[in-house]
């Protein structure tokens, strides 16, 4: 299993930044992929952007040119530059990790950070 601790979020204006980290512990697989999601009130959990151990990226369309994702391997964390940020941004942020196991794909995910974005 690994543990995922989030920081970062909080509160900011529109227009504003903020940049979340995501510190990943554990039994860490070699080939796994680390994303961030999102989950705002009364709607589904959504993928926002996520980073191979390669360093291959994929982004939701609403982020593309906004949002960046970053990771630091020998850390073991994945960051979200978020710039431009929008009211619509406003949910609880998640981290994610994807990890080969064997033959077998397993995922873990953190407790979540909350971004608030005021108009």
């Amino acid at each position: 299993q690994v543990q995922l601790v989030e920081s970062g979020g909080g509160l900011v204006q529109a227009g504003g930044s903020l940049r979340l980290s995501c510190a990943a512990s554990g039994r860490i697989f070699s080939f796994n992929t680390m994303g961030w999601y999102r989950q705002a009130p009364g709607k589904q959990r959504e993928l926002v952007a996520t980073i191979t151990n390669g360093g291959s990226t994929n982004y939701a369309d609403f982020v593309k040119g906004r949002f960046t994702i970053s990771r630091d391997n020998a850390k073991n964390t994945v960051y979200l530059l978020m710039n431009s940020l929008k009211p619509e941004d406003t949910a609880v942020y998640y981290c994610n990790i994807g990890m080969l196991a064997g033959s077998r794909w397993v995922e873990d995910w953190g407790q979540g950070t909350q971004v608030t974005v005021s108009s």
